[in-house]
């Protein structure tokens, strides 16, 4: 293991509410605006990564609430010439902040769970969304 390999590790949140009976999902635009993701980021070293994951649907998104159960699902992608793995929870969505540290740089939407398998970019995020059942 090379002293970058820790830079790869990271999760990730796929922040849900219920909504008139039916799931909603909430994801960002990347920093650039140009793609549709879920709040991820590298799992900090003083925290676990489900803490790490919740910091980054605060940051990113907004929201705070509770991680339902354990990782729901890894998925990859490349970034900074190397691939990273993120470890997936699922987040219920408690409090919906009106204005958050990264809200210059994103949008945010709720949609269906559909709409959501859809707009992401990554084969294997979209089959953990398909799958997506709160526990």
């Amino acid at each position: 293991m090379n002293d970058t390999d820790w830079i790869y590790n990271q999760s990730g949140v796929i922040p849900f509410r219920l909504e008139k009976g039916k799931v909603q999902i909430l994801l960002v635009t990347s920093r650039s605006r140009k793609r549709w993701v879920i709040p991820k980021g590298i799992i900090e070293p003083d925290l676990s990564p489900q803490e790490s994951a919740q910091k980054e649907a605060y940051e990113e998104a907004g929201v705070s609430g509770k991680i339902c159960g354990e990782a729901v699902g890894t998925y990859t992608y490349n970034k900074w010439g190397g691939t990273c793995t993120v470890k997936v929870f699922l987040l219920e969505v408690e409090k919906t902040l009106e204005d958050w540290s990264e809200s210059y740089f994103r949008t945010r939407e709720w949609m269906s769970v559909e709409e959501a398998v859809k707009r992401v970019d990554e084969t294997e995020l979209k089959e953990i969304i398909r799958d997506f059942i709160p526990k």
